[in-house]
C-alpha cells in the first residue's frame, strides 16, 4: 500500500469513475495499480494509473471489482479525495442510467448537466469545525462535458448534450408512479451515484462531467418492459466500446491546462465562512489538499 503523503503519490491528469474494464483501453500504458487511504477512509477500490493518448489518467471503479458496493455505501469522499492526492484536476464519471424521455433511447449517451438530489448521504467535506457553502447553480463543468459530447458527435454516437440526472438512494428501481413523477418534473435520466460525486468534486475544485449510458426506460414506459439488471447488463456490454472510443479521443484533445470559461478551480473561493483561527487543526490537516490555498 502506497503511503498517503502527496510527495510519494504519483502525479495523474484525470481521473475516471466508472465500472470493471473502462481501463482495458487499446494504447494504455505503463499501467500501475495504486492502493492509499484518505483521511476519508478507504476507496472503493486500488486507482488503476496508466498513460492513455499521452496523458496520465487514474481509473477508479466506484462499486469495487466484481460490483460490491451498494450506490448508498460508496466511499464517494474518499474517493475524490484519492483523485485530488494524485493531483487530478478533471473527472469523467461514466454512469448506467434509465432514461425517462421517448426521444432518449436505449443505448444513447446523455451528457446531463444538472442534477436533482434525492438521496441522504454524505456529500460534502466539511464539517467538523469548518463550514463551506459552494455554488451548484451550474455543476458539471461546461469544457468538459462540451469536450466529451463534441467527440461522441465527431465518432457519430447517440449523443445528447444537457438534461437533468435524477439521483435516487436505491439499490431497488423505482416504482412506475416514482417514474412517472420524475418525468413530470421535466428530468431527463435517473441513476443513483452521480449527484454525489458532482457536490464534492465543486469542494474539492475539480472539473466534473457525467457521461450517462442509457440502459433502460425505468419503469414509466407503457410498451417497453420495466428496467432490470439483465437490461442494465446487456445495455453496458453493448456499450462499452463507445464509452472507450469517447474516452480515448476526449483525453487526446482536452488542453493541458484548464480553460478560461471553466471557474471550478475557483469553486471554493470565497465559500468557507469559518474564522481561520476557530478551525481546528486537525480538521485543516484533514482538509488540506483541498483547502491549502485558502487557509495555512
Amino acid at each position: 500500500m502506497v503511503a498517503a503523503k502527496k510527495e510519494k503519490l504519483p502525479r495523474v491528469e484525470i481521473g475516471i469513475l466508472g465500472g470493471t474494464g473502462f481501463y482495458e483501453i487499446e494504447g494504455i500504458e505503463s499501467i500501475e495499480e495504486v492502493k492509499f487511504d484518505t483521511p476519508f477512509g478507504k476507496t472503493s477500490d486500488a486507482f488503476i494509473i496508466g498513460s492513455l493518448e499521452g496523458r496520465r489518467v487514474a481509473f477508479l471503479n466506484r462499486h469495487g471489482r466484481g460490483h460490491k458496493i451498494l450506490p448508498s455505501k460508496i466511499n464517494y469522499r474518499a474517493n475524490i479525495y484519492g483523485f485530488k492526492m494524485l493531483g487530478v484536476e478533471r473527472i469523467i464519471s461514466v454512469n448506467s442510467v434509465g432514461s425517462l424521455k421517448e426521444q432518449i433511447k436505449p443505448r444513447d449517451i446523455v451528457f446531463s448537466d444538472q442534477f436533482f438530489d434525492r438521496t441522504h448521504r454524505e456529500n460534502s467535506f466539511f464539517g467538523e469545525g469548518i463550514t463551506a457553502h459552494v455554488s451548484l447553480a451550474y455543476p458539471v463543468c461546461p469544457d468538459l462535458s462540451r469536450a466529451l459530447f463534441n467527440t461522441g458527435e465527431e465518432l457519430n454516437l447517440r449523443v445528447h448534450q444537457g438534461g437533468t440526472y435524477i439521483c435516487i438512494e436505491g439499490p431497488a428501481f423505482s416504482s412506475k408512479a416514482e417514474s412517472n413523477i420524475y418525468r413530470s418534473w421535466d428530468c431527463s435520466v435517473i441513476g443513483m451515484t452521480s449527484a454525489t460525486e458532482a457536490k464534492l468534486c465543486r469542494e474539492a475544485e475539480l472539473c466534473y462531467s457525467t457521461m450517462n449510458l442509457i440502459c433502460d426506460y425505468d419503469a414509466w414506459h407503457e410498451v417497453e418492459e420495466p428496467v432490470t439488471v439483465e437490461m442494465v447488463l446487456e445495455s453496458m456490454n453493448q456499450n462499452i466500446h463507445s464509452t472507450k472510443a469517447i474516452i480515448k479521443k476526449a483525453v487526446a484533445s482536452l488542453s493541458p491546462q484548464r480553460e478560461s470559461q471553466c471557474e471550478c478551480d475557483q469553486a471554493l473561493k470565497n465559500c468557507i465562512v469559518t474564522q481561520p483561527d476557530s478551525i481546528p487543526e486537525e480538521s485543516k490537516e484533514k482538509l488540506r489538499y483541498i483547502i491549502e490555498k485558502y487557509i495555512k
